[in-house]
């Protein structure tokens, strides 16, 4: 995906919707904030995204830009209507968001999260396309390992800390793997 696809996918939903804000927490991040990522980070065709406002929306968006519908079919990607409670963000993402607009979104503001909340939500997912794209922000440089461990350390729950702290071990391994 490019970023201009993802401006048609923010201007779509902004039509749908009659919205005028939405949060991406997807993959597709990447492109709010770094317009020219490498491609290994923009491989997905799905942008994860939903009103800032009325989250509740999110139904009308995946219905009408969805996989299989129409939208999907005639530019090869695709909105999924998420919301909030998708993704675990580590506290104060929202102060950390990447907010982008201009005349590709028809004004429409499309926030993005920040890539260590993104690396955060990944790691706490698991699974292993979420790993492996921690791994690819770590070698683009586009995350500090130190800041993402730091975050992983607030983390209160016991269980999801020890979790998410295995599998950062297996992303560097396969990082020394690849090497």
């Amino acid at each position: 995906m490019t970023r201009q696809e993802l401006e048609h996918v923010v201007r779509a939903a902004a039509g749908i919707t009659g919205e005028a804000e939405f949060i991406i927490i997807g993959s597709h991040f990447i492109l709010g904030k770094f317009p020219d990522a490498p491609r290994s980070l923009r491989q997905s065709m799905e942008v994860d995204i939903y009103p800032r406002e009325r989250p509740e929306l999110a139904e009308l968006i995946s219905g009408s830009l969805g996989e299989y519908l129409a939208f999907h079919n005639t530019f090869k990607y695709y909105a999924d209507g998420v919301g909030p409670d998708t993704a675990v963000l580590h506290t104060g993402w929202e102060n950390r968001l990447f907010r982008f607009s201009n005349e590709n979104t028809r004004g429409a503001i499309a926030s993005c999260l920040d890539p260590l909340d993104l690396a955060y939500s990944k790691l706490a997912a698991g699974r292993e396309k979420d790993l492996d794209f921690i791994g690819e922000l770590c070698r683009h440089h586009l995350i500090k390992a130190s800041a993402l461990i730091s975050m992983i350390e607030q983390v209160k729950d016991a269980f999801l800390k020890k979790t998410m702290l295995a599998r950062w071990q297996i992303i560097q391994t396969k990082t020394i793997t690849k090497k």
